[in-house]
């Protein structure tokens, strides 16, 4: 049973386990009390089963799952479903990424939750990124590393990179990463600067293709 929400995305069990809700991410500073009382309301005094779908604990000791209450109800669609997450699939955890993924688009498209926030505005990948978007001017594949620059100049402007070892991950998916430039272009992950905005890319539901 979920005896406490201690924020949109963490809940904590009567029996004192802390439940990260695997595969979501929910707002830290606009719209983080919103999303903590929506998980409040979803969750608290509810009884609820837990699905894994990769590494059931983090480094943090925490639980990751997939949530379901007594009703059936998927607790990681409503939060998405009402605007309050975004898709954050890792590695080691990416079971039902596609289809939190068109939660989140049709949240988008309605302008529920974070979407309408001009604080979690997708931006252009030629500005400064937290989730980034654009068209794609070259993509290619040099010594099994992967590039796809968003700009004329690879040393200053917005690039996603995969790394050789999750290129097979990209093939089984059938996303042929050389054949993306000139496509519109969705990616997310945590943004580094190397030489200058990266994104590494290290699942293929990481990268969206938007279309031409």
């Amino acid at each position: 049973m979920v005896a406490d929400a201690v924020d949109g995305n963490t809940v904590v069990l009567d029996d004192g386990t802390e439940v990260c809700l695997v595969g979501i991410q929910a707002p830290k500073l606009p719209l983080a009390p919103e999303a903590q009382a929506t998980m409040r309301e979803l969750a608290l005094g509810q009884r609820v089963t837990l699905y894994y779908g990769g590494h059931p604990v983090d480094r943090w000791s925490r639980t990751l799952a997939h949530l379901r209450d007594k009703a059936g109800r998927w607790l990681q669609g409503e939060m998405l479903s009402r605007g309050l997450a975004r898709v954050y699939s890792c590695v080691v955890n990416w079971a039902k990424v596609a289809e939190m993924l068109i939660l989140e688009r049709a949240a988008q498209v309605a302008g529920r939750g974070i979407s309408a926030h001009p604080f979690y505005t997708v931006r252009p990948a030629l500005e400064t990124p937290r989730f980034i978007e654009g068209r794609v001017v070259s993509a290619s594949i040099i010594k099994g590393l992967a590039y796809m620059n968003f700009g004329d100049d690879w040393r200053e402007d917005f690039t996603v990179t995969m790394a050789p070892r999750v290129m097979s991950l990209f093939r089984e998916a059938g996303l042929d990463i050389e054949a993306l430039s000139g496509q519109h272009v969705r990616a997310r992950s945590w943004l580094k600067d190397f030489n200058a905005p990266q994104i590494e890319a290290t699942r293929p539901e990481r990268i969206e293709v938007l279309g031409p």
